[in-house]
């Protein structure tokens, strides 16, 4: 296979285009809108191919920033388009009203290494500021320096067991199960206006461990971006909010020699093992002695993570592991890729190469699908699914 061309192709085929706007869906039939994480994934593999194309991606991106900063984790640009995903009451027309994930500080770094256009990064940078500047204040309203989301969706892991406690959901249940619960909460958030604190506080407040360890390294590279502006008290600010969160995250999630997910206003731990716990090692928050602890006693251990297509989701040991489960034991490229990140950081070649060897595998077996058997290789899910594409850049 050739897989560049490959890729380009399904880029290509998952593009579209609105009035002065240009964007990427994931999969045409299944997630036939536009996505936040999703579309920095775009960006950041369009840049192997075309960086005027990646900055067009994150500039539909940011075109409906609220008010407030946050930037919507769904654009409807299409409403007419047919497709079976759920439609979900957002109190918006064209937009959902939650965020995902705060990955696109990480986009526009990338682009800014391929052609260095200062024009471009002075252009989002005013947007990229208030995104950030809004998870800090409102995200955080008791100031413990941990970033909160108010429903499971913002993590991008909806139906992750991360979030069964919180949800009140029994270990194993139905995905069924899992989105009545979630747009319960929709609906209660609309109810409380979407007021972060206020909504978090009565209905869903998860601290959680994979979008603080992406925070931690956004907000290094966002003051970086600020740095080439000449913006030095921002990019002081920034790289010290990065650190608050980092000491955070040590001293509010770390327990058993692992980072566990909290809840609540009390910051219970959520001791529930899945991929989450690689994630401090994106953000370069764990010592090389606890980083080569975590991936000698986890990630190869076969009775955990290490199985024939790595990484599963959540380990093979636990109840509710589900190798064709939603978020629940199945693999996922994207996951694999900031894993991969993360042990390129501690100097973990030969590892990270066998990760990236292995998606590339899960490719060529059952295509560019949504998530895949982490025993078997078998794809399941939305088809003609960009996130394989991140393999471009596992390099």
């Amino acid at each position: 296979m050739d897989f560049k061309q490959t890729s380009l192709k399904l880029l290509l085929n998952n593009r579209r285009k609105v009035k002065n706007f240009q964007y990427t869906v994931p999969s045409p039939d299944t997630y036939p809108y536009q996505w936040l994480w999703d579309s920095c994934f775009h960006a950041i593999i369009l840049t192997h191919f075309n960086v005027g194309e990646a900055k067009k991606e994150i500039m539909s991106l940011l075109s409906k920033q609220f008010d407030n900063g946050l930037i919507p984790h769904i654009i409807y640009w299409d409403k007419k388009v047919k497709t079976d995903f759920p439609k979900i009451s957002w109190g918006k027309k064209n937009t959902s009203s939650i965020t995902q994930p705060p990955m696109v500080a990480y986009a526009v770094w990338q682009i800014y290494q391929k052609d260095n256009d200062l024009n471009f990064i002075k252009i989002v940078y005013p947007k990229l500021y208030h995104f950030y500047k809004y998870l800090l204040n409102v995200r955080d309203p008791h100031e413990n320096h941990l970033i909160g989301i108010m429903n499971p969706d913002e993590s991008g892991e909806d139906n992750s067991p991360r979030f069964d406690i919180p949800l009140s959901l029994p270990p194993v249940h139905s995905i069924e199960k899992s989105r009545q619960k979630r747009f319960k909460l929709a609906d209660q958030n609309i109810k409380c206006n979407f007021d972060a604190p206020f909504c978090m506080r009565n209905f869903f407040w998860v601290k959680d461990v994979p979008f603080n360890a992406i925070m931690v390294e956004n907000l290094r590279l966002l003051a970086q971006i600020a740095t080439n502006l000449s913006f030095k008290e921002d990019a002081c600010f920034f790289m010290k909010e990065a650190e608050k969160i980092s000491l955070a995250m040590k001293k509010l999630m770390f327990e058993d020699e692992l980072f566990w997910s909290t809840f609540g206003e009390s910051y219970k731990k959520i001791k529930v093992k899945t991929w989450a716990i690689f994630t401090p090692l994106f953000a370069k928050i764990l010592t090389h002695k606890e980083a080569k602890e975590l991936v000698e006693k986890h990630l190869l251990n076969p009775d955990e993570f290490w199985t024939k297509f790595p990484i599963p989701t959540v380990p093979i040991n636990e109840p509710f592991f589900d190798p064709k489960g939603f978020w629940r034991g199945s693999t996922w490229i994207a996951t694999n890729w900031f894993i991969y990140k993360g042990l390129l950081n501690y100097g973990f070649y030969d590892i990270a190469k066998q990760i990236k060897e292995s998606s590339v595998a899960l490719i060529e077996k059952s295509g560019f699908r949504e998530y895949f058997d982490p025993n078997t290789g078998e794809g399941f899910g939305a088809k003609d699914f960009t996130w394989g594409c991140l393999i471009l850049d596992m390099a």
